[in-house]
């Protein structure tokens, strides 16, 4: 199917890391020119190249710049136009999600670091992105949540807050550029573990760590996800066929979120 967004130009925050990267790739094979655009400018010159090698798809420029530094933003952005002309998509991705404590314990450090990164840095470049969307009149934002943001996460204070936000965030933005040709969703995923993805509970238990065999057993598919179900759902939800879907959380879970007796 031609989803109709190949030689838009995509920018991808965390685009050096496991679902950002995957993110990417999928865009690209669509024809759209992505930026993975990360602090680590390693991971995000390895996704670029990767892209860049691979024939007939979009080009890849990664970039680096911390989100929470308004003037690299700035600048960064700057480049990109540069290279491409405009932003069309941007995919909300770069989050910390280290940081697991009770919260008479957790840092004010840990705390203020997360707000600033998961948080800030998306309304920062949001900010940098969005009004020009709405002025050329088109615009895909895809703000990534999480379960924890949904249902919460027992010692996860700061990254379920950030997350919750997200989806604030989200809405507004669909509200704002509802008239405008731009459309912001929100996704919700459940755990994703890479190459463990589709393992059964007891597999998890066995080769991996009891934690996830745990979460795997309270998901109705009894299997964790994959940063190609995230990707897909990007994909998807920056095309044209998605144009009428707007500030919708959309969970990629495994039924999780599911009720169940």
């Amino acid at each position: 199917m031609d989803l109709g967004i190949a030689d838009r130009t995509a920018v991808v925050t965390g685009g050096g890391g496991r679902i950002g990267g995957e993110d990417c790739r999928k865009l690209a094979a669509e024809g759209v020119n992505v930026v993975p655009l990360d602090v680590d400018v390693d991971g995000a010159q390895e996704v670029a190249e990767e892209i860049n090698e691979t024939a007939g798809g979009g080009d890849a420029l990664a970039v680096e710049c911390d989100l929470t530094d308004r003037a690299e933003v700035s600048e960064s952005m700057d480049a990109v136009r540069d290279e491409f002309g405009g932003v069309d998509i941007l995919v909300n991705n770069a989050a910390m999600v280290d940081a697991r404590n009770r919260i008479a314990n957790f840092e004010d450090d840990v705390w203020d670091r997360d707000v600033e990164i998961n948080l800030t840095g998306t309304y920062n470049i949001s900010k940098e992105v969005f009004p020009n969307m709405c002025e050329r009149g088109w615009g895909r934002v895809i703000n990534m949540s999480s379960m924890a943001g949904w249902q919460g996460g027992f010692g996860q204070f700061s990254y379920s807050a950030t997350k919750a936000a997200m989806m604030g965030v989200g809405k507004t933005m669909a509200l704002e550029g509802a008239q405008a040709g731009v459309t912001s969703n929100i996704i919700a995923p459940n755990i994703v573990v890479g190459e463990w993805s589709g393992m059964s509970p007891d597999e998890l238990r066995e080769n991996v760590d009891p934690y996830f065999a745990r979460i795997a057993e309270a998901t109705p598919m009894r299997a964790l996800g994959s940063e190609e179900d995230v990707a897909d759902m990007i994909t998807y939800l920056s095309s044209e066929q998605a144009s009428y879907v707007t500030g919708q959380v959309i969970g990629v879970t495994g039924g999780v979120d599911l009720f169940s007796f």
